[in-house]
């Protein structure tokens, strides 16, 4: 199965909503694996709408990111305006040469590496780059396949799902980054914060290139009480257990589950585009790959009556 560098992704009910009908606000968008029921933002102080943020502010955060993924002591933590921008901007922290990125996987990678002058190659890469769990099959990955590359990203963005999955353990070594995505688990994807971990050369260069200030004060703000806010992340772990396994029940007579994780779930059917198009005619949206003619992936429904919408659909 070969994957292009194109950029494709979830979303893009705007288009959908003009083929099929309807306003935006009519359509249940089940084609992120953004979780559907955001952490509640607290209340934000005048100071972080007003002021520059500041250093305190930062650290704040930084050291609650430290405290929630159990970061090694020796690897530096740098929070960004989401984990795309950092993404954009790694290819540039070595020589362009050969990268090895698995896929099927997320394609903003390859496109930013390739962006940047790199070939994408199995044989003797300079840099690989594993998403961990993957997007869109959930496929889990071991330390040892990280071997064999100078440079070594771990896009864990779905990972919080899975804690004692990660391989931030791994961030100790030299040339090796993990990357956390705030907008997935927390389900803000519009806050845009995201974190590099890792080599603190690696999170020095990634600091100059974004340069001072790159998080707001609100998302430094809500960032700190989230992750400080291990209560909430518990019971959502055990909710979207639940509900992805309620997914898998009502999907079992449209298609074979494939993979995915609790947040999104990858199904083969006999035909992906006649079954998303089947759905949009009840303003429901998935998302379908250039890839594959049979995958579809759903995310989690958000309130009863979106599960109900979605039932009655199928």
């Amino acid at each position: 199965m070969t994957q292009t560098s194109g950029r494709d992704h979830g979303g893009g009910v705007d288009a959908a909503a003009n083929r099929y009908g309807g306003q935006r606000r009519d359509w249940l968008d089940l084609s992120t694996g953004i979780n559907p029921c955001p952490y509640p933002t607290t209340r934000i102080p005048p100071e972080a709408w007003t002021a520059l943020p500041d250093t305190s502010a930062q650290e704040a955060l930084v050291n609650a990111a430290r405290r929630f993924w159990s970061v090694p002591a020796r690897a530096a933590v740098l929070a960004a305006p989401g984990a795309s921008a950092l993404i954009a901007r790694i290819p540039q922290l070595a020589p362009a040469a050969r990268v090895h990125i698995p896929t099927p996987t997320y394609n903003e990678h390859a496109a930013a590496f390739v962006h940047d002058g790199w070939e994408l190659s199995e044989t003797d890469p300079a840099a690989r780059v594993l998403v961990h769990p993957n997007n869109p099959d959930g496929r889990i990955w071991r330390p040892a396949d990280l071997d064999g590359a100078a440079l070594r990203i771990i896009d864990e963005s779905f990972c919080d799902i899975a804690p004692d999955r990660s391989l931030i353990a791994e961030t100790s070594r030299p040339d090796t980054l993990v990357l956390k995505s705030f907008g997935k688990f927390w389900g803000l994807a519009g806050l845009r914060l995201g974190f590099a971990i890792g080599d603190p050369a690696l999170v020095d260069r990634l600091a100059r290139m974004l340069g001072p200030w790159p998080v707001s004060g609100p998302a430094l703000h809500i960032g700190q009480k989230a992750l400080e806010d291990s209560a909430w992340a518990t019971a959502t772990r055990t909710r979207l257990e639940e509900e992805s396994a309620h997914l898998d029940r009502l999907m079992h007579n449209h298609g074979a589950i494939v993979g995915g994780t609790p947040l999104f779930r990858l199904y083969e059917v006999a035909d992906a585009a006649r079954f998303q198009d089947r759905l949009a005619r009840h303003r429901i949206w998935t998302r379908i790959f250039p890839y594959s003619r049979r995958w579809v992936r759903l995310g989690l429904p958000g309130t009863k009556a979106d599960w109900t919408r979605l039932e009655s659909a199928l």
